[in-house]
C-alpha cells in the first residue's frame, strides 16, 4: 500500500515536471511572449505613478509621500493576476488545438497537465516580477522593511497569483476557446484590481464601493504586499491574504481537474 502511493507521488511529480518543462520550452522558443507581457504593466507602472503620482502621492500615507511606494505593490498583483490568466487561455488554446485529447491518450496522470501549466506560469510570473521590480527601482520604489519582508511580498504576490492560475484554468476549461477564456478573465480581474486598494486609497472611493473593496482578495493581497515591502500597518491582510488564497486553491483545484475529467466524456 505504502509502496504504491509511494509510485503514484513520484509518477505525478515527474509528469508535473514533464508538462512544466514543455510549457517552459515554448517561452525559451518564443521570448517575445514575456517581453510583449511585460509592456503592459511597464506602461501601467510609468503612466500612473507620473499621471497620478502627484495628486494621490500625499494622500496615499506612504512615508515621504512617494506614490511609487504606493503602486508598485499594486501594480505587482495586478500583473501577477493577469500572468495567472494564462493558464486558462494556454489550456483552452491546447484543447481547441487537440493536444489536451493527446495527453488524454497518453499514461499519465490527469492532474499533472493542469498542475504542469500553472506551475509554468508561476515561474513565467517570477520573471516578470523581476522585470517589474527593476523598472520600479529606476522609478523610485524602495524597499523599506528589510529583506526577509521584500521576500515576504513577492511570495504572498505568487501565492495568490497561483490560486489565480487555478481559477482560470477551470475558466479555459469551461468554455474552450482561448478569445472567449481572455475576456472572461479580464471581466473577472478588472473590477478586481480597479475596486481595490491597488491604485488609489479606498478611502476616496464612494461608500457603497468602499464596502465591496474592503472586504475583497486582491484588497488584502495589495495591503499584505506594502505591508511587508514598506511597513504600513494593514491590520492583519497578510494572514487574511493566505486564508483567501488557500480558499481559493480549494474550491478551484478540485473544479479544474473535475472539468478537465469531465470533458473528456
Amino acid at each position: 500500500m505504502a509502496t504504491s502511493l509511494i509510485k503514484r507521488a513520484y509518477f505525478q511529480v515527474n509528469d508535473t515536471a514533464v508538462i512544466t518543462k514543455r510549457n517552459l520550452f515554448r517561452y525559451i522558443r518564443l521570448p517575445q511572449l514575456v517581453v510583449f507581457s511585460s509592456i503592459q504593466p511597464i506602461m501601467f507602472l510609468v503612466l500612473f505613478n507620473y499621471v497620478f503620482g502627484g495628486a494621490i502621492g500625499a494622500s496615499s500615507g506612504v512615508p515621504g509621500g512617494k506614490y511609487i511606494n504606493f503602486l508598485l505593490p499594486g501594480i505587482l498583483a495586478q500583473t501577477m493576476m493577469f500572468g495567472g490568466l494564462q493558464t486558462g487561455i494556454g489550456l483552452a488554446e491546447d484543447m481547441g488545438k487537440g493536444i489536451i485529447d493527446r495527453f488524454r491518450s497518453l499514461p499519465m496522470s490527469r492532474g499533472a497537465v493542469m498542475a504542469g501549466r500553472t506551475f509554468s506560469d508561476l515561474i513565467r510570473n517570477v520573471t516578470v516580477a523581476g522585470i517589474m521590480l527593476t523598472v520600479g527601482t529606476i522609478l523610485g520604489f524602495r524597499f523599506q522593511n528589510g529583506f526577509v519582508n521584500a521576500v515576504g511580498m513577492v511570495l504572498i504576490l505568487l501565492f495568490f497569483a497561483f490560486s489565480i492560475s487555478w481559477v482560470a484554468a477551470f475558466m479555459g476549461l469551461s468554455v474552450g476557446d482561448a478569445e472567449t477564456a481572455q475576456i472572461a478573465g479580464f471581466l473577472m480581474i478588472f473590477p478586481l484590481t480597479f475596486a481595490s486598494a491597488a491604485f488609489v486609497p479606498i478611502a476616496t472611493m464612494p461608500a457603497w464601493l468602499q464596502v465591496f473593496a474592503r472586504n475583497q482578495p486582491v484588497t488584502f493581497v495589495v495591503l499584505a504586499a506594502r505591508e511587508l515591502a514598506i511597513g504600513i500597518p494593514s491590520d492583519g491582510a497578510i494572514w487574511k491574504s493566505i486564508v483567501w488564497t488557500v480558499g481559493i486553491l480549494a474550491v478551484f483545484i478540485p473544479l479544474a481537474i473535475h472539468r478537465y475529467r469531465s470533458s473528456a466524456k
